[in-house]
């Protein structure tokens, strides 16, 4: 069946255009805006909210924002926020119960409306990161009921990096800077001698009838050549790459490696990676209550594999050590992950080394392992796993 979707472009007008389309549905729409030091997801009441003439220089453990002469809106790199901050959001209340004045007690599951999201300038990495969750959280035998309302309402408009950062390594993860599958519309950035200009594709029936309703041109071969272009070279400045190995062999080989006492020095096990990681799903319940015990709440919020209570059991924790907690993270992230949800859990995005406040690099200690077990180190089969 012939591919009927539109290709078209908009001007800096039709931007303004599609957020007050989406606005008009009854959307909540979020995007990236300045605040605070760092390019950062909000609600965007106008295009304008954009970070336009902003990009940003990131490092292991460096993260700043500098100033574009060109004025782009779309030129900067992931920031301390993913999706899933609206998707999983970090605290949700799951029910709450109270007693009458007959001491009878009457629980309430708390289904409040979810907003119809609509996400603006998703970076290709991050709608991998989204298709993670969907068979973590959405799928499966005890899906997330919020995640999946929140999610089935999302309308997703990805943005193509342009601008890779030093910290990017999607293409080595089997991504890339182009958006090919997960959105209702795409946009190039291109900023060049013929003016600021988005070449947008559609990629669903709904992306079709919204952008149906924005004021747009035809899509010309000048526009289409330069954002092709702006892409390709985009995925051959990529800043960081993982080592071109069987990921996920290697980390399942890999569980009593030296390196693992060297991160272990660095590691502060803060949670800082899994916090801004776009992927990381893990959850913990809590219970809180009133003076009078008449009242109590069960709240879901976020955990980490970093937390030492994350693996407590009657005794203690299970992995007590900085070692075994990071080399849980890693472990899962790039290994055993496949064995749960069939995809790595690891889409490039380099969040994780730009948020580190040490600066741990993942691709380096993916290297460093890879090093250590084609240089045969020798170890000591016979001793138990160090915790």
């Amino acid at each position: 069946m012939p591919d009927r979707r539109t290709t078209a472009v908009l001007d800096l007008s039709g931007l303004d255009a599609l957020v007050e389309v989406l606005r008009g549905q009854g959307r909540t729409v979020v995007g990236p805006t300045v605040r605070d030091g760092a390019v950062v997801l909000a609600e965007l009441d106008s295009a304008r909210r954009l970070p336009f003439g902003w990009g940003t220089e990131v490092e292991a453990g460096r993260y700043r924002l500098v100033p574009r002469a060109d004025g782009a809106a779309f030129a900067h790199t992931t920031g301390p926020q993913s999706w899933k901050a609206f998707l999983h959001p970090e605290r949700e209340k799951l029910w709450s119960v109270d007693r009458g004045a007959d001491g009878e007690l009457s629980v309430t599951e708390e289904r409040p409306p979810q907003p119809s999201y609509a996400f603006l300038g998703v970076r290709p990495c991050d709608l991998r990161a989204i298709a993670v969750q969907d068979r973590v959280l959405a799928g499966g035998r005890y899906p997330d009921s919020g995640y999946r309302e929140r999610r089935v309402g999302a309308f997703l408009i990805a943005a193509e990096c342009t601008e890779p950062g030093a910290t990017c390594f999607c293409v080595s993860m089997g991504g890339g800077p182009g958006a090919d599958a997960g959105f209702d519309l795409a946009l190039t950035e291109v900023v060049d001698a013929d003016g600021h200009r988005f070449r947008v594709r559609s990629g669903s029936d709904a992306g079709e009838e919204v952008l149906a309703a924005v004021p747009h041109h035809p899509d010309d071969p000048a526009t289409g050549t330069a954002a092709r272009s702006a892409v390709d070279a985009a995925r051959e400045r990529m800043g960081r790459a993982m080592p071109p190995v069987d990921l996920r062999a290697l980390l399942a080989g890999s569980l009593e490696a030296e390196r693992w006492d060297d991160v272990a020095a660095r590691c502060l096990t803060c949670g800082n990676c899994t916090m801004v990681c776009p992927t990381c799903f893990c959850t913990t319940t809590e219970e809180v209550t009133d003076l009078t015990g008449d009242h109590a709440e069960r709240w879901q919020r976020w955990d980490s594999c970093f937390d030492l209570d994350f693996s407590l059991l009657h005794g203690g924790p299970v992995r007590a050590s900085g070692r075994s907690r990071y080399r849980q993270w890693l472990t899962h992230k790039l290994s055993t992950w496949y064995d749960q949800f069939g995809s790595s859990g690891c889409v490039g995005c380099g969040r994780c080394i730009t948020w580190c406040p040490v600066g741990i690099d993942i691709t380096e200690e993916a290297a460093a392992l890879q090093a250590e077990t084609s240089a045969g180190l020798p170890h000591d089969d016979r001793e138990e796993p160090r915790r």
